[in-house]
């Protein structure tokens, strides 16, 4: 009889165990994963951001659906995230560089560390532009213009504190000239005021002006890496032109709530690896133009780490560094 009573009791802790392993996330997803996207309709995270869901599927077994939440340089989509609840329903596609740098110099009501990395699946590729038909044929051109003509030289991006802005500012200032920066919403719109003759220049992604660059219609004056890339090959880099600094990689990956369960991360984290593997992604990043570039959370974490390295005493120097 004991011996009966003692099987009972083990079968019925099992049971329990599994009904936990299925509430907790063993049958996810069971509805629509939605992916929040801080940047605007078109702009390259916009662009991954919709690959990864129409890709994912496959190997989520539900739908993914992009919500574009522009502002704050990520914060109002890490906002987003951060308060609905953490059962991976609700995810952001983020810039490794916003945690190393940009959430630092806001007065934000939360803490970014409650998003934590999924998967990254691309890194970007961007650098410093002018129109097809500018007269500035290099940066020596361009930086020698703005030192004749102090604050006169305008120039656009799609935020400050993002890396983008920083690596153009790292060299301005590196260059001691003055000049006038523009902000934009996004990649998109600052593409718009520099091919409409509102803006000298402007810092940018890549994969949002590839076709331009391809037409003609907009020339890059160098690249934020430390090497050139393969279908730029004729732009320099910005370590080649004496300005290292200005060579800060951003990774793009997908975040979620932090208290999300373990179980649940995991499940996300295999098929956003199979969605990197599979070949329609491998085309879309190809024709996006930006660079294909996979890592689990260690890895991005560890791209967060040494991106402030760098990028927090800039911060503090520069006076834009509020916290954290």
């Amino acid at each position: 009889m004991l011996k009966k009573l003692l099987i009972l009791i083990v079968v019925m802790m099992l049971g329990g165990t599994i009904l936990i392993q299925t509430a907790t996330g063993k049958e996810f997803p069971t509805k629509p994963i939605e992916i929040i996207c801080p940047y605007t309709p078109g702009s390259s995270i916009d662009l991954m951001s919709r690959l990864v869901a129409d890709i994912a599927p496959k190997f989520l077994g539900q739908p993914l659906v992009v919500n574009n939440k522009p502002g704050g340089a990520g914060s109002i989509a890490a906002a987003d995230v951060i308060s609905s609840k953490p059962d991976g329903y609700k995810l952001a596609t983020m810039a490794s560089f916003y945690f190393a740098a940009t959430a630092k110099t806001q007065k934000i009501p939360f803490d970014p560390d409650d998003l934590v990395p999924i998967a990254n699946f691309m890194e970007f590729k961007f650098g410093l532009m002018v129109k097809g038909d500018s007269p500035w044929k290099n940066l020596g051109n361009l930086l020698e213009y703005a030192q004749k003509n102090p604050g006169k030289l305008k120039w656009g991006h799609p935020g400050r504190a993002i890396s983008i802005y920083m690596s153009a500012h790292l060299i301005f200032r590196k260059a001691g000239v003055e000049t006038l920066d523009v902000p934009y919403k996004g990649s998109p719109q600052v593409l718009a005021a520099l091919l409409g003759g509102h803006i000298d220049a402007s810092t940018a992604v890549y994969g949002t002006v590839k076709d331009h660059v391809k037409a003609g219609k907009v020339r890059y004056l160098t690249v934020y890496s430390d090497r050139r890339y393969n279908d730029l090959s004729d732009v320099p880099c910005v370590v080649e032109l004496g300005f290292p600094e200005a060579a800060i990689p951003s990774f793009i990956g997908l975040y979620a709530h932090k208290d999300t369960p373990e179980n649940i991360k995991r499940t996300l984290m295999d098929a956003f690896k199979k969605t990197y593997e599979d070949p329609e992604f491998k085309k879309g990043i190809e024709k996006l133009g930006e660079e294909p570039r996979f890592g689990g959370p260690e890895f991005i974490k560890e791209a967060i780490k040494k991106s402030g390295e760098v990028a927090v005493p800039i911060l503090k120097e520069f006076n834009l560094y509020v916290g954290k």
